[in-house]
């Protein structure tokens, strides 16, 4: 399947085009751009830097990609974006790629959703089946894990990391780690529960819900240090590996703290 490009864009001849790709009006593609195969620029779409956009991922108009960081140590840095394949990329989104500082590479999963007005900052790593919903604005050198949805509005601090599953809700201002499964809500964010609706929805089981929400409260109980319940609840549940990632991530730590709930009593939703 050959490629088309409209005759209002401005493709470099040095791009990489891959087969079957489908560039409309008023695009413009630099020269170390590659498209790989299926991929869809709809119309006034920017795809600069050393960017690789994975197959058949679709960018709506007036979505930035690629461009330098927005970041007052980048000087030029020949640095990269790369996007996954199966991506859907709406309109006017941002999407910036890495810096010295922080590894010289932005990386974006699979099957990634990002609605209307979001931005993904320099040096940040986002894992496959995302979702941004409309505004999310994530800073630099943030980590987000497989199958999160960050709702419309909210901001992710430079340096957190958002583990697998995760939901943030709406407007929530997120300045601390979110640990996997974890639900968080508010600005500042608070951890409110686990997100009991998207572990229904992926397939996880009735009792595999049941044990992640008995250790969420035994982690988050009043009793001991943090580390002190992160090892006893290991004990505990020493065959349940859902409940070791969320003690994995804890142990391993970040730049960041990891954001608490206000009330480990509070019915989880």
């Amino acid at each position: 399947m050959s490629s088309s490009i409209h005759p209002m864009s401005v493709v470099d001849p040095a791009a990489r085009i891959g087969e079957g790709v489908r560039i409309g009006p008023f695009c413009t593609v630099g020269p170390e751009v590659v498209l790989d195969e299926g991929v869809e620029l709809l119309s006034h779409v920017a795809v600069a830097g050393r960017t690789t956009v994975g197959a058949r991922t679709k960018v709506y108009p007036f979505a930035s990609i690629g461009h330098p960081p927005q970041d007052l140590k980048y000087h030029g840095e020949p640095s990269t974006l790369t996007i996954g394949s199966d991506c859907t990329i709406r309109e006017g989104v941002t999407m910036n790629p890495g810096t010295e500082g922080g590894g010289m590479e932005t990386t974006i999963g699979n099957r990634g959703l990002f609605l209307a007005g979001s931005h993904v900052g320099h040096d940040s790593r986002i894992g496959d089946n995302v979702i941004f919903s409309n505004n999310v604005m994530c800073a630099g050198h943030v980590t987000v894990g497989n199958f999160v949805i960050v709702s419309g509005g909210a901001g992710l601090q430079q340096f957190i990391r958002i583990g697998d599953h995760a939901f943030i809700g709406g407007g929530a201002g997120v300045l601390n780690d979110v640990i996997p499964f974890g639900m968080v809500r508010d600005n500042p964010a608070h951890l409110a529960g686990l997100n009991l609706v998207g572990l229904k929805r992926r397939g996880f089981s009735r009792e595999q819900i049941n044990e992640l929400r008995r250790a969420y409260r035994l982690i988050f109980a009043d009793e001991g240090t943090l580390s002190e319940r992160v090892e006893d609840v290991a004990a505990e549940f020493a065959a349940h590996p859902l409940i070791h990632e969320i003690l994995d991530f804890i142990r391993v730590g970040g730049e960041r703290a990891i954001v608490i709930p206000r009330d480990v009593n509070a019915p989880d939703r």
